[in-house]
């Protein structure tokens, strides 16, 4: 099976190494306008393999890119420190107006996973662009944000956070939305959970932890200049989902007809994900806050789409 990734830098370049690591495909393509740097990462990584798995890894051109299964959009400006995902908009665009029908042309049995901020924004500019069924182009959407919640509830009541059911809707950025309301660990709600361990969940813990999830990337990038080992990982873990048919349940985005009253937006819900893409979307059971808040995250996330014309 084979991926193609486009751009190299920081992100794709960590997702190329993920998927060799872990034998996710037999082949993998590295697309970037800086060739030097995708022979480079090409080269370095293929160096690894003997450690892992045998894999038939290259760079090379859009058209390089038939007969790939899937292929990551990882092209796109950075993120400066203290710039929000959304500042990104305009540039990015730019870059997918750009790449997006070439990848297409090529690639046009290919599911599409989107990686480039702003994500939500960024994967309805993949289907306008592409011409695809919004099924077959998704976002990395809120997969890492859930990670995070989950992580962060683990550490605060000392269970793997495997055992913890806990999902992060909406936009992939600032107005994100922590599910409390349904959170469990092993099928026991929070709160019950929490008394039968002798902990407390207090409002003060619930905002400490929304707020690191949310903030999570400018901290990250604040220290380092840019975020790409957890967002690789979960690249690596979308494209085994889809390329082997797991029909697990990620909050990936997709471009959905109607969410909260607002219409043909692209933001993150749990679905089931698999061999073409978006299998079907659940709609989980919300708080009238929660509901409002996706609702104000699906109207910003619109709002951005506007001023570009998508």
């Amino acid at each position: 099976m084979k991926i193609g990734i486009v751009g190299t830098g920081y992100v794709g370049s960590t997702a190329a190494y993920s998927l060799a690591l872990q034998g996710v495909c037999s082949e993998l393509v590295l697309v970037d306008q800086n060739q030097a740097l995708a022979q480079a990462h090409v080269m370095d990584i293929l160096h690894a393999t003997p450690f892992a798995h045998p894999i038939s890894i290259h760079h090379g051109s859009f058209a390089d890119l038939v007969g790939c299964s899937l292929v990551i959009l990882a092209a796109g400006v950075n993120q400066l420190p203290g710039e929000t995902r959304m500042a990104l908009l305009q540039r990015n665009a730019a870059v997918f107006a750009e790449i997006v029908p070439q990848v297409a042309q090529y690639a046009h049995d290919a599911i599409l996973l989107v990686a480039t901020n702003p994500l939500d924004v960024m994967t309805q500019v993949a289907v306008k662009l592409s011409q695809f069924p919004a099924e077959r182009v998704l976002g990395t959407g809120t997969v890492l944000d859930t990670a995070r919640f989950r992580t962060l509830l683990s550490q605060l009541y000392g269970v793997a956070s495997a055992s913890i059911h806990a999902y992060v809707v909406g936009e992939h950025g600032d107005s994100e939305v922590l599910l409390w309301s349904s959170a469990t660990i092993a099928g026991i709600p929070l709160q019950e959970f929490s008394s039968a361990c002798d902990k407390t969940l207090t409002p003060a813990i619930q905002e400490q932890i929304d707020h690191d999830v949310r903030r999570a990337a400018y901290h990250i990038i604040n220290g380092k200049g840019a975020t790409y080992y957890g967002i690789g990982a979960a690249l690596a873990r979308l494209s085994r989902c889809i390329l082997y048919d797991e029909r697990a349940i990620l909050t990936t985005c997709t471009v959905m007809p109607v969410v909260e009253g607002i219409s043909e937006v692209a933001l993150s819900l749990p679905h089931v994900i698999g061999r073409t893409g978006i299998q079907s979307t659940l709609h989980p059971i919300l708080n009238p806050q929660e509901k409002m808040a996706l609702r104000k995250s699906a109207e910003i996330i619109k709002n951005h789409l506007n001023t570009i014309g998508y």
